[in-house]
């Protein structure tokens, strides 16, 4: 059987190995993330039926583990590992015509660099192994976002690397308490003794991982950071931080809540920092007038709502997040892909320059209202089952508490509305129609765009393959016994 560690070793190894090929020849680079993040995908999908019998355990160096280092291949971490491979491969694709300017060769080894970090923490059984990880993925976008080098990069770059930088302390601080505590950093190993400690200890090491994690996963008040960072970045950036690497920060979150602290008890606090997370970053959205702003809000927002779903706890609500984050993760990474050349042929990010957009450039703009009306969550897009599970999941659980809060997360989805719609109803209704010319992004952008508005459409018409990975992914969680002795037998 192929090693699942070759989907770690395999873009670290090229991204390392990227200024090498550059010396042969500068045109090898471009090619490189589209190579490995092709293997990534072939290996996940591949991966994907024995994971779901059986979840795969690499002990690192042949040490088991409390001693050793391990790789935990379950359901979770090949959903999540086809996602980054997915969306890294399609993004790849589009950035080989889109990033000519600037080093491109150093472009492509901290994009590489990313995703290794993100394939990593998704896959580490070790939580210190996961810091070092998250680091990498911090570490690199803070350098992407100051890719181009202009004043609002750098600046965005520098707001970024510094709160970005406290999250990271802080949650380093934590795993030393853990350490101290428990005396390992084996994650199966820290949930097998995390009773014998007094509940005030592990609450102070709780709250310190999970403050740090809040940042990069940009749940409010730790978000200052995104909309900058959006907005700054190129788009092929932007659809990375969007689509995959805020949602590494909420699986980490997840993995610490229920697997390694089994912490219930604090999932009605964490729901309404949810909703709150989504009503203010729908609302900062609905008053952008620049299009990479209100799409970076957007994605608080859903972050928000992601982080109520597994906040509701059950088997409906887990399951209900993990696929909304399939949702966010292609919506948002079409959205901006599509932006980003509307944005490079107008030269604008305001709104209000991409009027008629939807003669000039109808393959792009049809992207975009696709991206657009899966987040809103209507049929038959992948969105509409997304949120209908987290609507389902919200009324099973029952109570007061989850009903008001469904009823604000259904308010918010108004808002969300209401902004998206202003975009469509500016790309195909305003604007003169005489004398159109097609400005149409090149073939190498529409592949991507074609490629996520099929999956929106096909996953929401037919949710079933999906559902079956997602069931699995859901009792991972929900089963933290069975994750301990899978781990520890």
């Amino acid at each position: 059987m192929v090693n699942p560690v070759l989907l770690i070793a395999v873009p670290l190894g090229l991204a390392f190995s990227l200024p090498i090929f550059g010396l042969i020849s500068k045109r090898l680079e471009k090619y490189l993330p589209v190579i490995a993040m092709l293997f990534n995908l072939s290996l996940s999908v591949y991966l994907v039926p024995r994971v779901l019998t059986h979840p795969i355990i690499v002990y690192i160096g042949g040490w088991a583990p409390p001693f050793g280092i391990d790789l935990f291949v379950g359901p979770v971490g090949i959903f999540f590992s086809v996602i980054i491979a997915l969306v890294g491969l399609l993004v790849s694709i589009y950035a080989m015509d889109y990033i000519k300017e600037g080093d491109t060769g150093k472009y492509h080894v901290l994009f590489l660099l990313l995703l290794t970090g993100a394939q990593g923490v998704v896959l580490t059984g070790d939580i210190f192994n996961l810091f070092v990880f998250y680091e990498i993925l911090c570490i690199s976008s803070y350098a992407l976002v100051g890719y181009l080098r202009d004043r609002d990069g750098l600046e965005s770059a520098i707001k970024y690397l510094v709160q970005g930088s406290i999250g990271t302390g802080l949650v380093l601080t934590g795993i030393a308490f853990i350490y101290g505590l428990y005396g390992t950093l084996n994650m199966a190993d820290i949930a097998r003794q995390i009773n014998s400690i007094k509940p005030a200890a592990n609450f102070i090491t709780l709250a310190l991982i999970i403050t740090g994690l809040g940042v990069e996963a940009a749940i409010f008040p730790m978000n200052a950071w995104l909309p900058d960072a959006h907005s700054s970045a190129p788009s092929s950036i932007s659809a990375i931080l969007s689509g995959i690497a805020i949602e590494i920060g909420v699986y980490a979150i997840a993995r610490v809540i229920f697997t390694i602290f089994g912490a219930t008890d604090i999932l009605s606090f964490v729901a309404l920092v949810g909703i709150i997370t989504l009503l203010v970053g729908e609302m900062s959205a609905l008053k952008q007038n620049n299009i990479k702003r209100m799409l970076a809000y957007s994605s608080t927002g859903q972050i928000g709502l992601i982080v109520f779903a597994f906040a509701i706890a059950t088997s409906y609500g887990i399951e209900a997040g993990l696929f909304q984050i399939l949702n966010h993760s292609l919506s948002k990474a079409l959205l901006f892909l599509a932006a980003g050349y509307m944005i490079y042929r107008t030269g604008s990010m305001e709104i209000s320059s991409f009027e008629g957009m939807g003669k000039r450039m109808p393959l792009t703009s049809l992207g975009f209202t696709i991206g657009a009306f899966s987040l809103i969550g209507l049929p038959p897009f992948a969105g509409f089952a997304s949120k209908f599970l987290i609507v389902k999941a919200a009324l099973t659980k029952g109570g007061g508490l989850y009903t008001c809060l469904i009823a604000l997360a259904l308010v918010a989805t108004v808002i969300e509305g209401a902004y998206f719609f202003r975009v469509v109803q500016v790309l195909y209704f305003r604007g003169s129609n005489e004398n159109v010319t097609r400005q149409e992004a090149p073939v190498v952008a529409l592949v991507p765009f074609f490629v996520l508005a099929v999956l929106i459409i096909a996953i929401g018409i037919y949710p079933g393959p999906v559902m079956h990975v997602l069931n699995s992914a859901t009792s991972e969680f929900v089963h933290r016994i069975a994750y301990i002795q899978g781990v520890l037998r």
